[in-house]
């Protein structure tokens, strides 16, 4: 039999526990009362409640002081105000303060139960879904450890005794004996390549790359990301130009993630751009945000394949036809700018070349 979920209300005035108190009798939960703040934040230590109802006005610390009190004990509390002095004012201050809901006094015994229903129903999703959370970093963790011990460290292994093996024999092989080796080992390191690739994908957590975001020009990460690709724009003959940012133009972020998403977008413009074509990097200020765009003169992306391009191991056809790949570059760059607060977007057509659009916020004093 499953435990009673648990209610607390916190109000100065006991003909106000009282009745709800009564209202709820009966009922699949267990109700526990404060007659002030402090003594309310007390009892969320102890009790643990799954719904708080607090009085926004009370002698001793506030309402919104026991909301945010609340809230940095367990966010996942799910808090409904209750008060006599209803206004806008208060309930947007409430909401900022982590409350769900608002119930104005005076109220019906069906409106309180019925908000108190619709509490317990988001205390349940709130559950569930740190529940999925956890299952799913799980299924990550797991698949990460399997890909890298079944997949990867055989792999590696064959790689390595065919790198030994052509040297031994390398003397002794035809020309097409050579060449099937060659394709071998070319297949193998695509293979060593693709599992890299998922394990980048699937077991790093991105919203922890936060705890290290600091004052960032964005020309930084821009111009290693350039750097990175400029060898390969050299062997394909296709120039990168760079409108250097404003010294100004400054993020808060993590400069390595950044770096790896400008390599991935750069790295794809030089990739499927023509030989002799150009790949433009440009960043502006645009009110709040700062805006870096990547314009190629490549081989472009056909209608139906645009709404797809930043889905984990989604190609192309263009792309298929034109280069090998795990199709996962894209969607890491997106997640890594998503948790940056940022967005990135693309406008491309068959044929004509593609501009993909990053936006970040701009960092403020």
């Amino acid at each position: 039999m499953e435990p009673k979920r648990k209610i607390l209300i916190i109000d100065d005035e006991e003909i106000v526990l009282d009745s709800c108190t009564a209202i709820l009798e009966g009922s699949d939960y267990d109700v526990e009362t404060a007659n002030d703040g402090n003594a309310g934040v007390s009892l969320v230590k102890d009790l643990e409640p799954d719904l708080v109802f607090v009085d926004l006005k009370m002698p001793g610390i506030s309402g919104l002081d026991v909301l945010a009190k609340i809230n940095a004990i367990d966010p996942t509390i799910v808090t409904i105000v209750i008060t006599g002095y209803a206004t806008v004012s208060s309930a947007v201050e409430a909401m900022k303060n982590g409350a769900y809901d608002f119930l104005p006094k005076p109220f019906t015994p069906e409106e309180f139960r019925m908000i108190a229903r619709r509490g317990m129903e988001k205390r349940s999703l709130v559950l569930e879904t740190i529940a999925l959370r956890r299952e799913r970093e799980m299924l990550r963790e797991n698949f990460a450890a399997i890909v890298s011990h079944e997949l990867k460290s055989p792999l590696g292994a064959i790689q390595q005794n065919l790198f030994v093996f052509v040297k031994e024999v390398a003397d002794k092989l035809t020309d097409d004996q050579n060449q099937k080796l060659q394709r071998m080992m070319s297949r193998i390191d695509d293979l060593v390549k693709l599992i890299h690739s998922w394990l980048r994908d699937i077991s790093v957590d991105f919203d922890k790359i936060k705890a290290n975001f600091k004052l960032l020009p964005i020309s930084l990460p821009l111009a290693k990301a350039v750097e990175s690709n400029e060898p390969h724009a050299t062997r394909k003959d296709v120039e990168i130009v760079v409108t250097d940012p404003e010294p100004t133009l400054t993020i808060r972020g993590d400069e390595g993630t950044l770096t790896e998403a400008f390599v991935n977008i750069i790295g794809n413009a030089v990739k499927y751009s023509h030989p002799g074509g150009k790949v433009s990097v440009a960043t502006q200020s645009r009110g709040e945000n700062v805006v870096i765009s990547v314009v190629d003169t490549g081989i472009g992306i056909a209608a139906e394949d645009v709404p797809h391009i930043f889905d984990g191991f989604y190609r192309a056809k263009s792309a298929r036809e034109t280069y090998s790949g795990s199709g996962l570059g894209l969607a890491i760059s997106r997640r890594i700018i998503e948790a940056h607060d940022g967005t990135i977007s693309v406008r491309s057509s068959l044929g004509e070349g593609s501009t993909f659009v990053v936006t970040l916020p701009a960092a403020r004093s």
